[in-house]
């Protein structure tokens, strides 16, 4: 099996992983705040990886040997990148968790992981900023999500939910996360860029949580599977998978994060949605499908101009 192969059957399993998280993290709050439990799982995924970097490291050294001082030199200018790209990647997973963790406390798993998936969308958008245009199918795409979210949030008296709005700006973060981990994965190494953005998130939430013992043994089962899944193999996933895949394909087999957290929520929550939402949640992400759809290239033949 090719890298690209392997790289996509991830990306699934990252998907499976993430959208089953969301029925972990709506248990979860049912005994302990957002940012404890942010602290917790972000804590706990890093400690996870811990083993991983110091093997791979241990590894490493006995492979090349002693260094010599250029390799000395590269090295401090790799773990200043990798610095660099941990508090970036720790800032942004921060503030998406965070805002998704307190956003599922007002709303239901399965439309927080739908309205989550907006960020295959954002993310050609913020394009715009950096002198990237977006093709015409991502704009269709934007036109048919609004219209999806208003079927997915919009109740009576044109209101949308608070946890609506609070997970949505999440997912603005979840694509400046993205867009960071873009830019520093071909740079560091994947692994401990991973442990190092968990351990920046654990420490930022652990500022304002308010710790109680009790309540985290309690919810133990969800902390453990939101910590060691969903952030320490989900996330390590992703970077890793990254590197060896096309972003399009790879946003796209990501945003079926949606599909598994509607499923997990009906399989294991017993929630249901109504038809509105329901066809909301289908031309979301119908949308999101949508805009990772390659655009047609004008080529010239001749004096004439055709699409391939």
């Amino acid at each position: 099996m090719d890298k690209r192969k392997l790289s996509n059957m991830l990306l699934i399993l990252t998907a499976l992983i993430w959208g089953s998280a969301f029925v972990a993290q709506s248990i979860g709050m049912e005994y302990i705040g957002p940012f404890t439990f942010g602290a917790a799982r972000s804590i706990l995924g890093g400690v996870t990886l811990l083993p991983v970097v110091f093997f791979r490291k241990k590894k490493s050294q006995a492979n090349k040997g002693k260094a010599e001082p250029d390799e000395k030199k590269e090295k401090n200018e790799q773990r200043k990148t990798l610095l660099a790209g941990g508090i970036c990647c720790g800032i942004c997973l921060t503030i998406g968790s965070m805002a998704q963790q307190i956003g599922l406390q007002y709303t239901t798993a399965g439309k927080g992981g739908f309205i989550t998936a907006l960020y295959i969308l954002i993310v050609p958008l913020l394009g715009l900023a950096f002198g990237r245009k977006a093709g015409k199918k991502v704009w269709c795409g934007v036109i048919l999500a609004v219209v999806g979210m208003y079927f997915l949030c919009v109740k009576d008296g044109f209101s949308i939910s608070k946890g609506d709005w609070i997970i949505l700006a999440g997912s603005f973060a979840f694509a400046g996360h993205i867009l960071v981990i873009d830019y520093f994965s071909p740079k560091v190494d994947g692994v401990c860029l991973s442990c190092l953005q968990f351990f920046i998130c654990g420490m930022i939430c652990a500022i304002p949580m308010l710790v109680s013992v009790n309540a985290v043994l309690v919810s133990w089962r969800p902390i453990v599977y939101a910590g060691v899944l969903s952030s320490g193999v989900g996330y390590t996933l992703q970077i890793i998978a990254q590197k060896n895949t096309d972003p399009t394909v790879a946003s796209l087999l990501m945003s079926l994060e949606s599909v598994f957290a509607v499923l997990a929520g009906w399989v294991i929550l017993g929630e249901r949605l109504s038809v509105r939402e329901f066809v909301g949640c289908v031309l979301v992400f119908s949308a999101v499908i949508l805009a990772q759809l390659p655009e047609r290239k004008a080529v010239s033949s001749g004096n004439r101009t055709v699409s391939e």
